[in-house]
């Protein structure tokens, strides 16, 4: 596993760089393999540290947060939700990804099996607007996301609000 980390607004040591790569290998690499990447991002927020784990393998990202006041800590957090996520999806992801490590390498929790059931579906026009006025929009509707077509790239892009209270943007990839 391939694993890259970045840290804000403090210093990382050398140790905590080869913890976090001997965890995630010993943790990670029985599902994913050589193949996958990792991404680790550091910040400290308020005296706590908040890490981001993203891992990435055939198409599919995993990600998971957490907040604590040790990094070795937060990141053995990030590798538990990770391996919950699979858990809980190892059926759909085992289709996804036709990667036998899936079905043989961890036993389903008997209460996170979950089946997907789309109640609603629903439909609206596009309109062309800045992220901005999508964020503007988005609140005024008192949702979590907003999807609308940027004024600026033509294309489809996603606003949503963070847990931080602070707003991001999902745009595809070209």
């Amino acid at each position: 596993m391939k694993v890259q980390i970045t840290a804000k607004k403090m210093q990382l040591s050398p140790s905590f760089n080869d913890y976090a790569e001997e965890r995630l290998s010993s943790k990670l690499d029985k599902f994913f393999g050589n193949e996958a990447n990792a991404k680790i991002v550091l910040n400290t927020v308020k005296n706590k540290i908040i890490l981001e784990l993203t891992v990435e393998h055939g198409g599919m990202i995993f990600r998971a947060e957490q907040s604590a006041d040790d990094k070795n800590d937060a990141l053995d957090a990030c590798i538990d939700k990770i391996i919950r996520q699979i858990r809980k999806n190892k059926t759909k992801l085992a289709k996804q990804l036709r990667d036998k490590s899936f079905t043989d390498s961890i036993e389903p929790a008997p209460d996170e099996q979950v089946d997907y059931e789309v109640i609603k579906h629903k439909s609206f026009e596009l309109r062309p607007m800045t992220v901005e006025e999508a964020i503007l929009q988005m609140n005024l509707l008192d949702h979590e996301f907003f999807m609308f077509k940027n004024a600026e790239t033509g294309d489809v892009n996603v606003v949503y609000k963070r847990a931080d209270e602070n707003y991001s943007v999902l745009e595809p990839r070209k």
